[in-house]
């Protein structure tokens, strides 16, 4: 049975990108616009890893982080933050959150696969 990796991005061209290298790679994807809708799809259904953005509208990503985190059943799911800052303080305020590895945008779909399969092989 397929992984399944929820992205969650503002940006629908930037999870069109991801999903395609993810999907091409055999993992199944489930696509979320910002941090609060992401949360809804974490109703149980299994997910082996989250892909997201920290810049996004309504519920930003380290605040996703800190709420999934706060959920039984995902409190363990790694979370892969893939973003344009860069800045130290961010990096830490993610870590703290419970994220376990940052990527910088732009990236290639080659070394987004190799960080996902390190998590989620």
């Amino acid at each position: 049975m397929a992984k399944t990796i929820l992205v969650i991005d503002d940006s629908a061209s930037l999870r069109q990108v991801v999903r395609l290298a993810l999907e091409g790679a055999g993992y199944t994807v489930l696509e979320a616009g910002d941090g609060e809708a992401a949360l809804k799809l974490l109703d149980g259904r299994p997910i082996n890893m989250a892909v997201c953005d920290v810049n996004m509208p309504k519920l930003d990503g380290i605040g996703f982080v800190k709420a999934a985190k706060q959920v039984q059943a995902y409190r363990f799911m790694p979370i892969l933050m893939l973003t344009t800052e860069s800045s130290d303080a961010k990096k830490e305020a993610g870590k703290a959150a419970g994220a376990k590895a940052w990527m910088l945008k732009p990236f290639s779909p080659q070394s987004l696969l190799a960080a996902v399969q390190k998590f989620c092989p």
